[in-house]
Order: C-alpha cells, then sequence, then structure tokens
C-alpha cells in the first residue's frame, strides 16, 4: 500500500436503525459527532461506505485465513501471515458489528430481526453444517447439536448473546474495564466447556463492548493521513514479529477457544496474553481502519452482503480439507500455490457476497416470519385510522 491522496470527507451522519440481517448493518441512534469532525462518506440507501468497506475487506481477510490454514505446516511466512491476520479481522468486524449495535434494546420489533436475523440464520446453518460434514467428511455420526456450534456458526451465537446484554453495558460505569476482567477470567477457567462456544463468546467480548463506546469521531481519529502513513510501519513490525514468533507460540490463542490451561500453559500465562493480545488487535484494528476507503468504492455494495459471504464460504473451505486437496496437489505449498489459492479465496467471497447470491439465499439468511410473531394491537388500530383517512 502506499499512501493515498487525501479526500474530501464529511461528518458522519446520525447511526440509523439495523437493516437486513448483516450482523454489522447499521442500526438507529442519535449520534453526538462533533462540529466538523471528519468522517466516513455515506453511501445510498443510508449505509455508511466506510463501514460497508470496512466490513467487506474483513470478510475478505477472514476467507484468506481460511485458505492459508493447511499452508501454515509448511511455511513459516504463511504462519506469519495467518497470525497477523487473525490478529485483527474478527476484532475488527466485531467492533463495528458493536458499533451498529449500539440502539438495540428489548423493543419488540429488534427482538423480532434479532431472531429472525440471528437466531434463525444460526439453526439454518448449524444444521446445514452437519449434514454436509456427515457427506463430505463421510462422518455419518456427526450430531447435529444446537448447543455446540461447529466452524463459523459460533459467531452467530456470540452475536446473539452480545445483542441481549447491550442494554446492561449502556448502565454500568466501567463496560470497557468489566468486559476484559470478564475475558480475563474466561481465559483461566477450563471448565467452562464447549456449550455455545463460551470461551469465544466471553473473550471477544471486549470487542464488542468497545465498539458500543465508540462515536464517530473515533473512527475520524484513525482516518487521519499521518495515522495512516504510521500504519505501515506498524502492519511490517507485526509481520516481523509473527515470522519471529511463529515457531515459538500456536495460534491458538488468536481464537480465543480456548483457556491457557487447555492450551497446555498456566493460568497466569492466560491472563497476559489475554491482555498482551487485546492491546495488539486494538492497534491492529486502528491500522486496518485507516486504509479502508471513506468513499463509495466497486466493493462497497458487497459489505450489505458480508454475513452471506461468511457463512457460505465455510462449505468450501471445510470442503478443501474433507477432500484432501491440499494433499492432493503439492504446489499448492509452494508460492506460487499460496498466491493462487489467496487469490481463489477472495474472488469467492467476493461472489458470495453479491446481490444474486443474497437474492438466492435470502430464505434462509433474512426471513420475515411474520406468522411467528404476535401482532401489536396498536400497530393494528393505526393501519385501520390510516385506512379511513
Amino acid at each position: 500500500m502506499f499512501p493515498a491522496a487525501p479526500t474530501p470527507r464529511r461528518e458522519l451522519p446520525p447511526l440509523r436503525e439495523a437493516a437486513g440481517t448483516d450482523p454489522a448493518a447499521p442500526s438507529a441512534a442519535p449520534s453526538g459527532a462533533p462540529e466538523g469532525a471528519a468522517a466516513p462518506a455515506s453511501s445510498s440507501g443510508g449505509r455508511h461506505a466506510f463501514f460497508d468497506n470496512a466490513k467487506y475487506l474483513a470478510i475478505v481477510l477472514v476467507a484468506m485465513g481460511h485458505a492459508w490454514e493447511p499452508l501454515t505446516d509448511g511455511s513459516r511466512a504463511a504462519e506469519a501471515l495467518y497470525m497477523t491476520v487473525y490478529a485483527f479481522h474478527m476484532p475488527a468486524f466485531i467492533i463495528i458489528s458493536g458499533y451498529f449495535s449500539r440502539s438495540f434494546d428489548m423493543r419488540k420489533d429488534r427482538l423480532q430481526r434479532l431472531v429472525t436475523g440471528v437466531a434463525v440464520p444460526y439453526v439454518h446453518f448449524e444444521t446445514a453444517y452437519a449434514f454436509f460434514k456427515r457427506w463430505a467428511d463421510d462422518d455419518p455420526g456427526h450430531p447435529i447439536s444446537l448447543l455446540d456450534p461447529w466452524f463459523l456458526t459460533w459467531f452467530l451465537v456470540a452475536l446473539f448473546v452480545w445483542r441481549l446484554t447491550t442494554p446492561l453495558w449502556k448502565i454500568v460505569r466501567w463496560p470497557i474495564p468489566l468486559a476484559l476482567a470478564i475475558a480475563v477470567l474466561a481465559s483461566v477457567s477450563p471448565d467452562i466447556g464447549d456449550d455455545l462456544d463460551m470461551q469465544r463468546v466471553l473473550q471477544f467480548l471486549p470487542f464488542f463492548v468497545l465498539g458500543l463506546a465508540l462515536r464517530p469521531e473515533h473512527f475520524a481519529l484513525v482516518q487521519r493521513r499521518r495515522v495512516r502513513i504510521a500504519s505501515l510501519p506498524v502492519f511490517a513490525a507485526a509481520l516481523v514479529t509473527a515470522y519471529w514468533a511463529a515457531p515459538r507460540m500456536t495460534s491458538a490463542w488468536f481464537y480465543h477457544r480456548d483457556s491457557a490451561q487447555e492450551l497446555g500453559t498456566s493460568w497466569w500465562v492466560g491472563v497476559v496474553m489475554t491482555l498482551a493480545l487485546f492491546g495488539c488487535s486494538l492497534v491492529l484494528v486502528a491500522c486496518f481502519f485507516a486504509w479502508v476507503p471513506t468513499r463509495r468504492t466497486w466493493f462497497t455494495v458487497l459489505g450489505a452482503g458480508t454475513l452471506y459471504g461468511y457463512l457460505l464460504h465455510g462449505f468450501l473451505a471445510k470442503g478443501s480439507r474433507f477432500w484432501g486437496w491440499f494433499d492432493d496437489y503439492p504446489w499448492l505449498h509452494s508460492p506460487l500455490g499460496e498466491i493462487t489459492v489467496t487469490l481463489i479465496a477472495a474472488l469467492v467471497v467476493t461472489a458470495l457476497c453479491t446481490p444474486p447470491v443474497r437474492r438466492v439465499f435470502r430464505f434462509a439468511m433474512e426471513p420475515t416470519m411474520a406468522w411467528a410473531f404476535r401482532k401489536d394491537p396498536a400497530d393494528a388500530a393505526r393501519t385501520r385510522a390510516q385506512a379511513t383517512t
């Protein structure tokens, strides 16, 4: 990347109500951006180009990370890239999800969207993944368990829990330190178990709570030119550090799905690593946000379909392992093969975020399910009153 010429920016418009099922889609709340603060531009339909761009780029990095995973055993460079990307791609996505959950409360329509946009897709894809594993991995005994999220569906469970707790984080005095304390305690508690992947829910919690606390001016700060320039040596230092650390530590720390004891180390190491990784992730997320375009680009429209790309690419990511592609084609472990795998992952997830794919799978990702909810008598009365006027 090279420093780009500064582009005109506008004050970030007021936060809007969450649209559709996108976990980081805008949601309504008045914004308190100071007058004159630089901020991302707004795209059509009330969405903001910066956030859609950030979600698309983050989901591309997620797909690339999954493609690199089979390559990390034989390539220290691939492992370094993998660890660097895993340090910030999901934290960035979770922070944006928290930012656009600021207006969430227990209002009926918001609870309905939480059910139809998060809980129902979880049931659909947890079931679909189970059947896929039975078929593709020749594992007929693989259970269908809604209590044990498999592969990517943990994020839907986490988002459901985080959003339900949003009103709590709005009333406590020190939400971020409290969330960080919970994450630290989770990292040293091996008895939490695997139900609902609560280790990840709790260890990633501080990023969501941080997103709830952010304001438009905070995103404007990292978009300054000097921050953008400074992010280049920071990313370079992160890659060098990851290259050094690759043979010395396990990348499982970045998954936040295990306690310190389960990773074969002492409890106090879990405390140190949780705090250290939180700090490192925040720095890299800031560097990532610094380079996200604030204006509308060719991929801005894809930001509305990132949850589609996230969940659908999992079938190919896992299928490539089940079918032995990385073992059958050794050239994939060469530099040219690693580049090819990276490009394919980016192209596939990009295609899965497009509007045509969204239309095909909307029944599973964004069901209306009006039949499942009681109608508000007040709404019916208002409708009849409007019809008679």
